[in-house]
This record gives structure tokens, C-alpha cells and sequence, in this order.
């Protein structure tokens, strides 16, 4: 009762707060609340655990309805917010995708700056996974047996030339691997492949793989972070584990449609301000590893910038864009 009375003095206070902004905009009808991956995933859960905060604090006058929108790693759900027919009513949950995927798919016509600077929620992490029976319990004994196997050993990750085959190709390159990657559409999917073998490893965020780690079907290896994960203590850095100095995060963005009215957007980062300080997003993203503070407006609109141009670089030497 407590928790519960102290949320709704915030909440108060919040509308306090902006009270203009909302008292010039108000959804009219149900939001389209867009995820660009599919079932299962990081993303996808997510954006489900916010509809279920908004919903049962009754946060907001119209509900948010997901619908994922995972083709082309992204670009379906690119286009589909580019050219919303009503932008105040149409919202989206991104990956790192909404850098790589206008790079790589110029013919889009997807600028990622025309895009409404909701707020970022959180930058997940990566960790490094292997099936249990693999015999294989350390980074360097994953290295040998990748090795050994070369373009046999099959890394499993959410879509083509973005997050999770960005680190791949980092670890062939850096390496001297030959590991082959399977695109698929969502995180869900790679954990579950995992889980029953078909692939021999993934870099899945820990909220993916969660379920498959407290049953003893996976085991992390490495996390690319800075830092040790909290969830994870006993498991090194990539950093740690070999003096590479790479880390890799990812961005858990809210987005609004290009065109959206000033109103309509501090309507939304108020929204979605209340829903990051709400118990149960902070419990979220502390089980789940989630890491930073909330973003928004001209802030996250740098941030964009500099992620974009850092991935630019990485897609390019890569040779996944020229």
C-alpha cells in the first residue's frame, strides 16, 4: 500500500508538472505501439511489461496495442512509423537495427533524426552462450573448439548485419574464426534453437536466455560490457578474458513517428518517464541487466547521432556496407 501510494503522489506530480503539454494533447483512440522484432525477444518483452504498467496504473487514457513488425531485421517497422498516417497516435520500440538497417537499406529513405525523441529506457547487454552438453565452460575453450570446427560451429542471432552478427563478426575477425551466423527474427527464437541444440552458441541478452540459464540448459561464457553483470558475477568480460578492449550495447528506445506534434511528444516522454520510475520497470531492468538512465529529447537525439556514426564505422569495416 505504501509502494502503491507513493507511485500515484509521482504520478501526481508528473501531471503537475506538464500539465500544459497534457492539457493540449490527449490520445483519442488505442496507440500503435510498433516493436521491430518478433515474438519472444528482448524487445518484444519489453514492450509488453510497458503496456502492462501503463495499463494497470491506469497511466494513460488509451490503451497501447503491440504489433510486431520484425521483416527485413527492422525495416517493415521502419516504414511502417515513416509513413504513419497519424503520428500522435503511433509509437515504437527500437533496437540497434534503427541504426544498421537505414544503413545498409538506403533505398528505405529512412532518416532516423526526422524520428520523435521519446525516451531511451535502458541500453541492454550481450552475454556469450553455450548449450551445457557443448563441454564447453570457458571463453577459451569456446576458442578452441570454434576453432577446430571452423564455418561448422553455427552462432545463432536476431537478424542480418545488426546486433548480434555485428559481435560475431568482431569474434571471427578478432579471433581468427570461421563461425557461420543464422539469422532469425527475434531473440526468442535464437534462445530456443539453443536451448535444443540446433545451433552452438549465441549472444543473446540475458533476458532472452534467462529462462534456459535457471534451468541449466546454457552457460554464459563472456559478457561485453565494461563491467561484470551483477546477475553474472562469476562470468569475466570479454575484456577481462582477453585484453580486448570491446564493449557492446544496445539501445531500449521508445520512438515516435516522424511528423509528431510537440504536444503529442511530451505527452509520451512524460508517459514513459512515469513508466521508467514506476517499481516494476525498475525491478525489470535491474533482474534483467538493463543498464543507464532515462533519455530523452534533444539528448537522445545525440545519442542517435554518435550511435549512428559508430555504426556506420563498424558496418563498413565490416564490409557489410561500402
Amino acid at each position: 500500500m505504501i509502494r502503491k501510494t507513493a507511485f500515484w503522489i509521482a504520478t501526481l506530480f508528473a501531471f503537475m508538472v506538464s500539465g500544459v503539454a497534457y492539457a493540449q494533447f490527449e490520445p483519442t483512440k488505442p496507440i500503435d505501439f510498433v516493436i521491430m522484432a518478433g515474438k519472444g525477444g528482448g524487445a518484444d518483452k519489453m514492450a509488453r511489461l510497458m503496456q502492462s504498467i501503463v495499463e494497470q496504473n491506469d497511466l494513460a487514457s488509451r490503451p497501447l496495442v503491440p504489433v510486431n513488425k520484425s521483416g527485413g531485421s527492422g525495416a517493415e517497422a521502419l516504414v511502417s512509423l515513416n509513413t504513419a498516417g497519424d503520428p500522435d497516435h503511433t509509437i515504437m520500440v527500437t533496437l540497434n537495427s534503427f541504426f544498421t538497417t537505414p544503413l545498409r537499406q538506403p533505398g528505405l529513405g529512412i532518416n532516423i533524426m526526422d524520428f520523435a525523441p521519446v525516451g531511451r529506457m535502458a541500453e541492454d547487454t550481450f552475454v556469450l552462450w553455450v548449450h551445457k552438453d557443448e563441454g564447453v565452460t570457458t571463453f577459451q575453450q569456446f576458442l578452441d573448439e570454434a576453432q577446430a570446427r571452423g564455418s561448422d560451429w553455427v552462432m545463432g542471432g536476431t537478424g542480418s548485419a545488426q546486433e548480434d552478427q555485428i559481435i560475431t563478426d568482431f569474434l571471427n575477425d578478432t579471433f581468427n574464426l570461421s563461425i557461420k551466423y543464422i539469422p532469425y527474427k527475434g531473440g526468442g527464437a535464437v534462445a530456443k534453437d539453443l536451448a535444443g541444440r540446433n545451433i552452438h552458441s549465441s549472444v543473446n541478452n540475458p533476458s532472452e536466455a534467462l529462462g534456459f540459464y535457471e534451468s541449466g540448459d546454457v552457460i554464459p561464457l563472456v559478457a561485453f560490457t565494461d563491467e561484470r553483470l551483477p546477475m553474472f558475477p562469476e562470468v569475466p568480460t570479454l575484456i577481462e578474458a582477453t585484453g580486448e578492449p570491446f564493449a557492446y550495447y544496445m539501445q531500449r528506445a521508445v520512438v515516435g513517428a516522424p511528423g509528431m506534434s510537440d504536444e503529442a511528444l511530451s505527452y509520451y516522454t512524460d508517459l514513459f518517464t512515469m513508466v521508467y520510475d514506476s517499481a516494476e520497470w525498475q525491478e525489470y531492468k535491474s533482474s534483467k541487466s538493463l543498464l543507464g538512465d532515462f533519455t530523452s529529447g534533444a539528448d537522445l537525439a545525440g545519442y542517435w547521432d554518435v550511435q549512428r556514426s559508430r555504426h556506420e564505422t563498424i558496418l563498413r569495416a565490416s564490409g557489410a556496407i561500402q
